[in-house]
């Protein structure tokens, strides 16, 4: 009776972790459809702006990025079922996840190279970050609320982006002991563009930032940094971003 008893035990144990497994895996699957359902309104979204992009399309290496980062790691528990949908999503402190379209635009307009060094302001929940990771050598991300930094570097860590360096801070001044970078991503707006940021933008490199006021007109601005030292800016599109905050 003892075996019999032994025996029904690990079978329900075994069908229980079966059953688990199981779900996870149903689960993935979904989570990828939705991942491939989101890429393909994205495209859709950057034909409606190509007057805005100059372009039709964005570098096909994004979107793998975005097909391959699980955005429901970077947002809350009551999020999840939205983490697929093109729309910024709280993630606490008043902060926000960007909408997938922007993370692209922005992350295409870097233009990035399997050996680059990229520096993003305002980590964020990090999902921005893991999107980088995919396309740069390293990245580097600063936060200032240290609630999001620390929940932020464990979603990294759990979506499997542990590589990324973070830390807390004023991003408005960078990070100018691991300066010079190839790129620069500021995911807050911002009244002009932080000086300390260009300086540490190396020559050739490019920075796409917001420019504005909350709650009035802003744009994404995509900043270049020619060999020569040379800066040029350029207005992309009209966007809508949380306001960069410090001490500056």
């Amino acid at each position: 009776m003892k075996r019999v008893k032994h025996l029904i035990f690990w079978l329900v144990v075994i069908g229980i972790i079966l059953l688990l497994f199981s779900t996870h895996v149903i689960a993935e699957d979904e989570y990828r459809q939705q991942r491939e359902a989101l890429v393909d309104i994205i495209k859709a979204d950057v034909m409606l702006t190509r007057d805005y992009l100059n372009q039709q399309a964005l570098d096909e290496k994004v979107f793998d990025a975005l097909r391959k980062v699980p955005r429901h790691e970077f947002v809350r528990d009551a999020e999840r079922p939205y983490a697929y949908e093109n729309r910024p999503l709280p993630i606490g402190y008043g902060q926000t996840i960007s909408q997938p379209y922007i993370v692209a635009v922005m992350t295409d307009l870097l233009k990035l190279k399997k050996t680059d060094r990229v520096l993003e302001i305002g980590t964020g929940s990090g999902y921005q970050a893991a999107i980088l990771a995919e396309l740069a050598a390293s990245v580097y991300s600063i936060e200032i609320v240290e609630q999001l930094g620390k929940q932020a570097a464990e979603n990294l860590k759990r979506a499997g982006y542990g590589a990324v360096n973070t830390r807390l801070g004023d991003g408005y001044y960078g990070w100018e002991t691991e300066a010079p970078f190839d790129a620069i991503v500021v995911t807050a707006v911002a009244s002009h563009i932080p000086p300390p940021l260009i300086k540490q933008l190396r020559p050739g490199g490019r920075m796409v930032i917001p420019v504005g006021a909350q709650f009035m007109t802003q744009y994404l601005v995509l900043v270049t940094k020619g060999v020569d030292g040379k800066v040029t800016t350029r207005q992309i599109l009209p966007v809508s971003f949380v306001p960069l905050t410090g001490k500056h």
